[in-house]
């Protein structure tokens, strides 16, 4: 893999230098993979030094926490967003699924979290856990339907959404269906469970 250096400012400060760094460790994530998220790749990419990184970060388990920490807030800021648009009628509640998935497998969240828990980060999972956790608690205030808890809800959307990124593709041509059904489910079930909110 070759890494072409991005042109920064000669001089950042510590808060734009770390920010430069997960920004380049999460294109390397979508580009590459989650093997590719080293403090020797990240300071390649922004034309810093591995010393700089180690300062910021740690070390690479280090950059591969911020940045799951990062991902986390966006996927869960994104599905927080959508869904409260969806309440205010301007969005299709099924748009919310879309942005799940998306999150999880082209955003990357998800082989990271299953590639730092691979490697013995047990721990990787949590940033989303607890990102999600406030998440219900969030929307949970203004949801009014017991028969389908918000909790359940986001249970079997972020169970699906992480499946899928992680053995949506094999498992999809192994069963010989399209490699969209489990979006396609999991907008059913929303739906219905929207349906029912109704009646």
């Amino acid at each position: 893999m070759s890494v072409t250096p991005l042109p920064l400012r000669k001089r950042l400060s510590p808060e734009e230098s770390r920010d430069a760094a997960l920004e380049a460790a999460r294109a390397l994530l979508v580009e590459v993979g989650p093997q590719a998220v080293t403090l020797k790749a990240v300071a390649a990419r922004i034309g810093r030094t591995h010393a700089n990184l180690l300062h910021h970060f740690g070390s690479a388990a280090g950059l591969q926490q911020a940045l799951i920490e990062r991902m986390a807030a966006f996927v869960t800021s994104t599905i927080r967003d959508a869904v409260l648009r969806q309440r205010a009628g301007d969005q299709n509640p099924a748009e919310i699924v879309d942005m799940a998935f998306d999150a999880f497998d082209s955003g990357g969240a998800g082989a990271l979290a299953s590639w730092m828990i691979l490697n013995g980060n047990e721990d990787a999972l949590d940033p989303i856990l607890n990102a999600i956790h406030d998440l219900v608690d969030d929307l949970s205030v203004e949801h009014s339907n017991p028969e389908q808890p918000i909790a359940d809800e986001t249970l079997q959307l972020i169970l699906m959404a992480l499946g899928d990124a992680l053995f949506g593709g094999p498992l999809t041509r192994a069963l010989g269906v399209p490699r969209e059904r489990a979006r396609e489910l999991a907008k059913g079930l929303l739906m219905r469970g929207r349906e029912t909110t109704k009646d």
